[in-house]
């Protein structure tokens, strides 16, 4: 019994376990680290997202602001274009889209690796049930080999089947509660940074139009 105790060791069972096994493990292994690197950087992206659309409207340290730089420099070039015949709701819309499509890469940059959490919440179950169904068949073939079904036989590749499975949910579920808060999150994030974009739409175009340049000399 003391001999299938030390076998369930994970680094022993580790070891014990075939090339299948092994890279089934290995990979969940990777799996579950990159799960929590992508997590971490995607929420790290939320907040600072969100301390800069706070710091915009006054209520935080101004510095905080410097990540919204680019969105507010696409308002002030489009609104300092004068078009020719434009009503000032038409050169708030453009304005404002301007300002959302600037938007919109910072988004997608924050959004970064929810992608990648949202396949790993999707496939790592399956990789660790084939890890499991692995460990079971080579459980089966030892017994044929020993011709016994004692436990010191037949251990190993149940522990080997179970290990994959456990490994496979520990980088799932992570996986799957990531992608849904943070997406939550930068949802919301994503709706204030476009009220956000309408109030300064509107600020930016109630400058008369003497002081806006004309299209045709824009730089």
């Amino acid at each position: 019994m003391d001999d299938v105790a030390g076998a369930l060791n994970p680094i022993q069972l580790f070891m014990q376990a075939g090339p299948v096994g092994k890279s089934v493990i290995l990979m969940l292994l990777a799996a579950s680290i990159w799960c929590w690197v992508l997590i971490v950087e995607s929420a790290w992206g939320v907040a600072r997202l969100r301390k800069a659309i706070a710091a915009s409207r006054g209520h935080r340290n101004r510095a905080d602001a410097a990540l919204l730089a680019p969105v507010a420099a696409a308002g002030r070039q489009a609104a300092s274009l004068a078009i020719p015949g434009e009503s000032l709701g038409e050169a708030r819309a453009r304005v404002s889209e301007a300002m959302g499509r600037s938007a919109q890469q910072l988004l997608n940059a924050i959004e970064g690796g929810l992608p990648n959490l949202a396949v790993i919440s999707s496939v790592a179950p399956f990789v660790g049930l084939f890890g499991t169904v692995w460990g079971i068949m080579a459980s089966f073939s030892a017994i044929a080999t020993a011709k016994d079904t004692s436990l010191a036989v037949v251990a190993p590749g149940i522990a080997e089947a179970l290990a994959a499975t456990a490994i496979g949910l520990a980088a799932a579920i992570p996986a799957t509660i990531g992608y849904n808060r943070i997406g939550a999150s930068l949802a919301r994030a994503g709706q204030a940074l476009q009220h956000l974009i309408e109030e300064d739409a509107v600020t930016l175009t109630a400058h008369p139009q003497a002081t806006r340049q004309p299209a045709g000399e824009a730089k």
